[in-house]
């Protein structure tokens, strides 16, 4: 062992050593040269070698937008659409390392986009190694494509590129906003069609990936973005605008708290218009500048205004409940018919009201219309004889055509924030909910609701689901769906059908919807007056809902108007009669609705026509108003039709027409009684009947049904079991005082 390592000792020479510490000199001083050189190259050419390293450096640039779909009317007009805007973008970084180029930028900056120097100077001092800053947003084309086209001359402007971005634009303001909803920036959309079908008109983004080349230009290489799908609606831009431009009208006439239209296709469920008193802008909706007095707005917390916008945009024609009123007695009529229990023959003694459930409930007529037939129970809105066809109905009857109808349930039109309504739970219908219900009171609905139901009534029977979206398209043109009608069920029969189009006709001709005539059209269709809550407080929904023509109709069109204002009675259905008069009249023609030569085809002979005008031969073509309007201020219309020289022949709160020459200012007062909204008499004539339950049922076009009642109903929308009767304590005899004599 010894031995070995010796002679491993011994082989090591000095002249190894030699060499080995040469090779070590040699090494030593390469490496110093190359250290001398890098020091070299930093010195005099680092940037170029930068730029070098830079140009290998990949990036990924923001994320391209997609297009959201537009939003078309049924003839093609853009209601809703995304204009392609530009954000100006800055890369600080790349900018910095190119420190003779900030100079010529900056000034470009100020001169096309107006943005200070100091403003730049600022972001590149606090942001050095940002590669992404907005200076920019919503620039046109114009404005980048001419500073594309100076950067392009002016080598020296550097770090500096453009975005594109979309931003969601109205292009009729106000236009059918309870339709249409908004957008945020995000392209979430908030109410209306914009809510609904939201994912189908937002689309999939794009990225854009690229880098610096030598000259610190960017390579791009670009995923492009998926556009989203466009809706065209069934709606009418044109006849939406003549129906805001009339509500404008009328509430700086005559005044109102809120109004209600609603215009619809029978014959599918295709909504072609709906609109309220509460529009606002969708260019800026979150503003309530014109819309709140100034004053008040200021003193308004942040609470409030939301409160206020959540008001505003809220859809009343969807969201809000009331009690229908008579509007109902067509399908209380048309449920009897399918069930055989009486027929276009049956006749009705009306002596002024009816004993039900241990209460005298009146008739608008407190003397009675006497003997009529089906058809004039109809044309009067005789409360009387709708009760007794309740009676005869019963409470099952009643209660399964109610659910027929979808009364109680969402309809599913095809829009956010849709309320159920109420009706009376069966077990809690009992004989006096049953006869005030016959005619429209103790229950609650939502517009869309009896739009759709009176649509089935009119068009042979068929129940279409209501819906705004005729077809989705995507960006090529092409139908990704299209909408065909969805028939719920059918409620009624064909022969019931055509009875009720031929009584409504009547009704508007010779009965209590006269203020709804057009010349040379023939109209149907039935008015209501809603008697609110608290009932103390005497304020009323009028309203009128009818068809055109009113045999086989196109168009079904509902009308509302809560507390109209100065006027002498709110109670007077000719208000909205005449106010649906004036839009019919404008909007059948653009609708392509024209007359057809005589309409009088349905009118009765000349003695029918005095037979039914002298029903009341007590009354001597006197307004029988004394006896009740100081104590009720809200008798039914209902019931009530004119001689041929216009005098009301029924008691306060008659159907008559205005323009058929009779002053009374209870005209068209459409059957209000005191009991509930519309059509009853009241119990007594002397003081109020208090059908009012522990929770309100009957809520202002601007209030939420489901606010107060949420307690009481079930996921179908009724009401819970135990709620929603009369019982001892709540029809309290002694605050109603004596049965009439």
């Amino acid at each position: 062992m010894e031995k070995s390592s010796a002679k491993l000792i011994k082989k090591f020479s000095s002249r190894m050593q030699a060499r080995l510490l040469l090779v070590f000199c040699v090494i030593t001083l390469l490496l110093v040269g190359l250290i001398g050189r890098l020091v070299y190259i930093m010195q005099t050419d680092g940037e170029r070698y930068a730029k070098q390293v830079l140009s290998r450096q990949s990036y990924v640039s923001a994320v391209l937008p997609y297009k959201r779909g537009e939003i078309l009317d049924r003839n093609g007009t853009v209601l809703a659409r995304s204009e392609l805007r530009y954000k100006l973008i800055l890369d600080p970084k790349n900018l910095l390392m190119n420190a003779e180029y900030i100079p010529p930028t900056l000034i470009a900056l100020k001169d096309h986009f107006n943005i200070p120097e100091e403003t730049v100077r600022e972001i590149l001092d606090k942001r050095p190694n940002s590669q992404y800053t907005i200076l920019a947003k919503n620039l046109n084309y114009k404005e980048m494509n001419d500073f594309k086209a100076f950067m392009e001359k002016n080598s020296a402007v550097k770090s500096v590129w453009f975005e594109e971005e979309y931003v969601r634009t109205y292009p009729y303001g106000t236009l059918a906003s309870d339709l249409i909803g908004f957008t945020s920036t995000d392209n979430r959309g908030f109410f209306g069609i914009e809510e609904y079908y939201n994912e189908e008109l937002n689309g999939t983004n794009g990225r854009e990936y690229g880098y610096y080349d030598s000259s610190l230009n960017i390579e791009r290489i670009v995923k492009k973005p998926e556009n989203g799908h466009s809706i065209v609606t069934t709606i009418d831009s044109n006849v939406q605008r003549i129906i805001q431009k009339h509500i404008k009208e009328f509430n700086e006439e005559t005044g109102s708290l809120n109004i209600g239209v609603l215009v619809m296709n029978p014959n599918d469920g295709g909504i072609i218009a709906m609109a309220s008193n509460k529009e606002y802008d969708l260019n800026n909706p979150r503003s309530l500048e014109g819309i709140i007095p100034e004053e008040e707005l200021q003193a308004m917390t942040p609470e409030q205004k939301l409160e206020a916008l959540n008001k505003l945009w809220r859809n009343d024609a969807i969201s809000s409940g009331y009690e229908p009123g008579s509007t109902f007695k067509p399908i209380t009529v048309a449920s009897a018919l399918e069930e055989a229990i009486i027929n276009e023959n049956t006749t009705f003694h009306c002596d002024g009201g009816e004993e039900v459930g241990g209460w005298y409930i009146k008739c608008s007529n407190v003397n009675g219309h006497g003997e009529v037939t089906l058809e004039e129970a109809l044309m009067k809105s005789c409360n009387d004889a709708l009760m007794q066809i309740a009676a005869a109905e019963g409470r099952d009857i009643f209660y399964r055509y109610q659910n027929y109808f979808e009364f109680g349930r969402k309809t599913g039109i095809d829009l956010p924030g849709e309320e159920a309504g109420i009706i009376t739970a069966l077990q809690n219908l009992n004989a006096t909910e049953l006869a005030t219900a016959s005619f429209g009171q103790t229950f609650n609905v939502t517009m869309i609701q009896m739009a759709a139901a009176y649509s089935s009534l009119v068009n042979g029977g068929k129940y279409f689901q209501p819906h705004v979206m005729q077809q989705i398209i995507n960006d090529s043109g092409a139908t990704v769906k299209q909408m065909d009608q969805l028939l719920i069920r059918q409620t009624v029969s064909k022969e019931t059908s055509e009875f009720i189009q031929k009584a409504m006709y009547q009704t508007v001709e010779v009965g209590t919807a006269k203020g709804a005539k057009v010349e040379g059209y023939a109209i149907g269709g039935k008015t209501g007056t809603a008697q609110k809550y608290p009932r103390d407080a005497k304020t009323y929904l009028v309203s009128f809902l009818g068809a055109v023509p009113a045999i086989n109709p196109e168009i079904v069109i509902y009308v509302i108007i809560d507390e109209p204002q100065n006027v002498p009675r709110q109670d007077n259905s000719s208000i909205a009669t005449e106010f649906a008069g004036r839009i019919l009249k404008e909007i059948l023609p653009t609708l392509g609705i024209y007359p057809e030569g005589e309409i009088d085809y349905l009118l009765p002979t000349n003695e029918e026509d005095q037979d039914n005008n002298n029903d009341d031969p007590d009354n001597n073509g006197q307004d029988d108003n004394t006896d009740n309007m100081d104590n009720t201020n809200n008798t039914d219309s209902s019931g009530d039709t004119q001689t041929d020289n216009g005098q009301n022949n029924e008691t306060s709160g008659s159907d008559s027409d205005h323009n058929d020459g009779d002053n009374s200012a209870t005209d068209d007062a459409d059957e209000v009684g005191d009991i509930s909204g519309e059509g009853n008499a009241d119990v007594t004539g002397e003081t109020e009947t208090n059908t009012e339950t522990d929770t309100n049922t009957t809520t202002d076009l601007n209030t939420n049904t489901d606010i107060s009642e949420e307690e009481l109903i079930n996921s179908e929308g009724e009401m819970e079991d135990d709620e929603w009767f009369f019982d001892e304590e709540e029809f309290n005899g002694a605050a109603i005082g004596p049965m009439d004599e």
